[in-house]
């Protein structure tokens, strides 16, 4: 794999790694907590550096820290005490849609609807047609999905 990227939505931590371990879905419910969902997708992250800040740590347990965002929330880290690399959360890499999921874990507490999600109806084209209208609207905050130089961005 080549040099991935990734950091908040706010930008003010960013992050890179030269290889990934095993990706996952863990459904204990610390990473539910954490999360904010119903799930916590993570992945390890091998050779990773702070490009851009660092995040704030929580001890959610007594042999596990998490890290996140201090300025806007987002959950970034899943650090166990003793272990070589930290798991990193899927949502903040840059490309999340290249790190499939191999494995589920902490399937004790795993939502005992969550192997239908799929099978749950999408919106009708006519309530489709009026979000389109109201995100067609919407002007994002977010730092985008890439490294950049102009950020955050200057006021016109």
């Amino acid at each position: 794999m080549t040099t991935l990227t990734g950091g908040c939505q706010c930008g003010a931590v960013r992050f890179r790694c030269e290889e990934l371990g095993r990706a996952s879905i863990c459904h204990c419910r610390m990473c539910q907590k954490a999360f904010g969902g119903h799930y916590g997708p993570l992945v390890t992250a091998i050779g990773l550096t702070w490009t851009c800040g660092e995040p704030k740590r929580f001890r959610s347990s007594n042999k596990i820290r998490r890290g996140f965002c201090s300025d806007c929330g987002t959950p970034l880290t899943y650090e166990p005490d003793g272990y070589e690399h930290v798991e990193v959360a899927l949502g903040a890499f840059d490309a999340p849609a290249e790190i499939p999921p191999a494995i589920q874990v902490g399937v004790e507490s795993r939502m005992p609807w969550f192997d239908r999600l799929a099978t749950l109806p999408g919106r009708t084209p006519e309530q489709q047609a009026k979000v389109e209208a109201f995100f067609a609207e919407i002007v994002s905050y977010q730092h985008p999905d890439h490294d950049t130089a102009e950020w955050p961005p200057k006021a016109p």
